[in-house]
């Protein structure tokens, strides 16, 4: 879509001029830099990239990540972490979860103390099983923590199209605060205190995407894809749940929200991946043609090996691994949910009886 756009201006509700940071030069942190500067705010925008950095000062442009995209209002590309997040009143963090503990703790010096942080990565740390929020608890403890989930495609966020998203923070000024920052004529920003909740929903729902792209590479219908879709909202908040998230997170844009657009977008970088693989292409060529970091492969695995060690029950996430590692197909894996024990549809109404 246009960035002319004219039948929404980028013109905020918010004050306006107020300085930012926007960490990592993905797609995401694209996007959320030029939804912030399109707000007024001055935008310090970190990338390790000189070349990128150059690139956003002299056109404007992030064209390996945005290539249709012209960032306009005050975004100060820099490499210098230091000048980025100095007297930021707020900071977004897009670094990928691979990457994320090791940069923030690389500067956890040059962080000020009750700066707002929120993470934007949607993704799970394999020691420990640390989420995004975790990790900057554990390693900047003096800033005060929130989390950004939703279904938000970057390109459609960049192209102003009508966006929903989710802070979840337990400090209510956190939550404000992100709320007249990013909130605009079209983008909404919704509040939540399940930080916890928000963040899983945001990694687990790469999963199923992967999943549902296989599906629609090969055509398996409407009907088959709705039940995909469904039972991995019901697999995704069991394991939540089970680990304190709130159930009710998943009913929200955190749960089912990002899940349905995940599952059935072809600009979700995992959608692409499973579509890819469904069509016979090897996984590697398939994340090597991608050329960005799909979360949910690297999720897959954590996600599995947690859910085992705590007894609980995830056949999609089963059977995807199965699919990705070993010889079966997705008509596996869906003979297996046809076959198995008829259970409860929403298991928080009605007690599971049997593993299935």
């Amino acid at each position: 879509m246009s960035d002319n756009k004219t039948a929404t201006s980028a013109r905020p509700s918010a004050p306006t001029g107020r300085q930012v940071a926007v960490l990592g030069g993905g797609s995401f942190g694209t996007a959320m830099a030029k939804v912030l500067a399109e707000n007024g705010h001055t935008v310090r925008f970190w990338m390790r990239s000189e070349a990128q950095v150059e690139e956003v000062k002299t056109a404007g442009t992030n064209r390996r990540y945005m290539p249709d995209v012209v960032l306009s209002g005050d975004i100060r590309a820099t490499t210098d972490f230091r000048e980025a997040v100095h007297e930021a009143e707020a900071i977004f963090v897009a670094i990928p979860s691979k990457a994320f503990r090791t940069v923030i703790r690389e500067h956890a010096t040059e962080f000020e103390d009750g700066q707002v942080v929120v993470s934007l990565t949607k993704g799970i740390e394999k020691e420990g099983f640390r989420l995004m929020s975790e990790i900057l608890q554990e390693e900047i403890p003096r800033t005060r923590i929130g989390v950004l989930s939703g279904p938000n495609l970057a390109q459609e966020i960049a192209g102003r199209d009508l966006t929903a998203t989710v802070i979840a923070a337990k400090d209510p000024d956190v939550r404000n605060r992100v709320q007249e920052l990013l909130g605009c004529d079209y983008f909404r920003v919704y509040a939540n205190v399940d930080v916890y909740g928000v963040e899983l929903a945001g990694a687990l729902k790469n999963i199923y995407a992967i999943v549902a792209g296989m599906a629609s590479a090969l055509s398996l219908g409407e009907n088959a894809r709705a039940m995909l879709i469904t039972r991995s909202l019901a697999e995704m908040s069991r394991f939540a749940v089970s680990l304190g998230a709130n159930p009710m997170t998943f009913m929200g844009l955190a749960g089912v929200g990002d899940l349905i657009v995940t599952c059935t977008s072809s600009k979700s970088r995992n959608f692409r991946i499973g579509y890819a693989v469904g069509q016979g292409q090897e996984l590697d060529d398939a994340v090597a043609e991608l050329g960005q970091v799909a979360e949910g492969i690297r999720t897959l695995q954590l996600v599995k090996d947690k859910a085992e060690d705590m007894g609980v029950p995830m056949p999609l996430v089963g059977g995807l691994h199965k699919i990705l590692y070993s010889d079966a197909t997705i008509y596996d894996v869906i003979n297996g949910l046809m076959t198995a024990v008829q259970n409860s549809d929403v298991e928080f109404i009605l007690p599971r009886t049997l593993s299935s």
